[in-house]
């Protein structure tokens, strides 16, 4: 499977737009603007499009190689949250009628000390902080607890310990995501990142944006943020294996802290390592990116022709004036 994957995959013009599924929609992003299309309860969609601020044209220093994996981790994960709030919006909990519901005295007070712009800005940043504090303890803090506990069978031995971890990340990542995939909401948000793939890959084929055309792509993409995260908690683990070996520590608490210090420079290589492998298609690239596009095998799922549509409109939304110009940056 993954090789027919791979032999669709391969294309020769690759596109830096890039997208993320959400409730009932799809976000896309151009180099220039970002385009959010919600499929409405009604069935029509709804569409917000608006120029797109990039921190590097603020601050040459955040395109930097490096530094430009941490700046784009951080800000994709503002941009997400913010989508995802905003599709939230179109599908309110059952049960909850927005028009009738009284906001509480806190709300109310919230919004008289804020503002609705900063109470917006408060909510997202803790959407971030939170979300990556759980990403954190369970990717990271859970395989360190459970490996000291693996590790009392054989104390001292610190390659044990190392194994023991480094088995744990993978089974636990592969785990949550195989988890929320069987989640009924999240699987049509997985179906959408489906249908945001194929669209992504029919452009980059040349094809005219119909669903005809859309429907044959591949839903595994190279250059995918899940991809993205695989890679992260492979290079967490080959460089907590390299620096625990130099300098062993079996303190549970000193080798969590001695992952949080690593995590900054771990997400920036790992940045480095997709963008090189998603501006090239050769026998590495694709032996590289295979373990990835497996994973997508959880996180993306074969999309209805409305949801084709919602990504089409999304992608066209953002295409720049002149083409080529969002080709591609393999350095």
């Amino acid at each position: 499977m993954i090789k027919t994957i791979l032999t669709l995959a391969t294309g020769g013009f690759k596109t830096m737009i890039g997208g993320q599924a959400l409730i009932e929609g799809i976000m896309m992003l151009g180099p220039d603007k970002k385009s959010i299309v919600i499929r409405r309860p009604d069935g029509e969609l709804e569409v917000k499009t608006e120029p797109r601020k990039l921190l590097k044209d603020r601050f040459p220093m955040a395109g930097w190689p490096l530094i430009r994996g941490v700046v784009n981790f951080l800000s994709s994960n503002v941009t997400g949250v913010k989508a995802l709030m905003y599709s939230a919006e179109f599908y309110p909990e059952e049960g909850e009628d927005e028009k009738d519901e009284e906001p509480s005295k806190f709300e109310k007070w919230l919004d008289e000390k804020l503002g609705s712009e900063k109470l917006t800005t408060l909510v997202v940043t803790l959407s971030v902080v939170l979300g990556l504090c759980m990403s954190i303890g369970l990717f990271f803090f859970l395989p360190t607890l459970l490996g000291g506990f693996v590790s009392t069978l054989a104390p001292g031995n610190m390659l044990v310990r190392n194994l023991s971890e480094s088995l744990l990340k993978i089974v636990i990542f592969i785990a949550y995501l195989a988890l929320c995939s069987k989640t009924k909401d999240i699987h049509r948000v997985f179906q959408y990142h489906g249908a945001e793939h194929k669209t992504i890959f029919c452009y980059e084929a040349g094809f005219p944006l119909t669903v005809d055309n859309v429907r044959p792509q591949p839903r595994h993409h190279p250059r995918c943020g899940t991809s993205f995260l695989f890679v992260v908690i492979i290079v967490s683990i080959l460089s907590s294996t390299v620096v625990f070996s130099i300098w062993p520590v079996y303190n549970t608490l000193l080798r969590f802290l001695a992952h949080l210090l690593m995590l900054p420079l771990i997400v920036a290589v790992s940045y480095e390592f997709n963008r090189w492998v998603g501006g090239h298609d050769n026998a590495l690239s694709r032996f590289l990116s295979a373990p990835g596009l497996w994973m997508q095998n959880f996180t993306t799922f074969e999309p209805d022709d409305s949801m084709m549509e919602v990504g089409i409109r999304a992608l066209t939304e953002v295409l720049p004036e002149k083409q080529g110009t969002d080709a591609w940056e393999k350095n």
